[in-house]
């Protein structure tokens, strides 16, 4: 099969770092951080982050409760 060329105006073929990084981020940036910034603090992922962390902070506030003011729940 012959091989095709590029279609008129597609740009290059090849792209630097600082393109394929995204969004502007650093190119020296650590995996760490692009995932802080990609997946945790990304402003269309933040509801539901949001959600979880506070879904999670009912359920150990609850364990806190029910271990320190447990013995009120059980009639006497």
């Amino acid at each position: 099969m012959a091989r095709r060329a590029a279609p008129p105006h597609s740009g290059p073929s090849y792209y630097t770092p600082a393109q394929l990084s995204g969004r502007g981020a650093p190119v020296d940036e650590s995996a760490f951080s692009r995932f802080l910034r990609v997946q945790i603090f990304a402003p269309d992922k933040l509801p539901g982050n949001v959600n979880i962390v506070v879904g999670v902070g009912m359920f150990l506030g609850g364990i806190a409760v029910v271990r320190r003011w447990g013995e009120l729940l059980v009639p006497a």
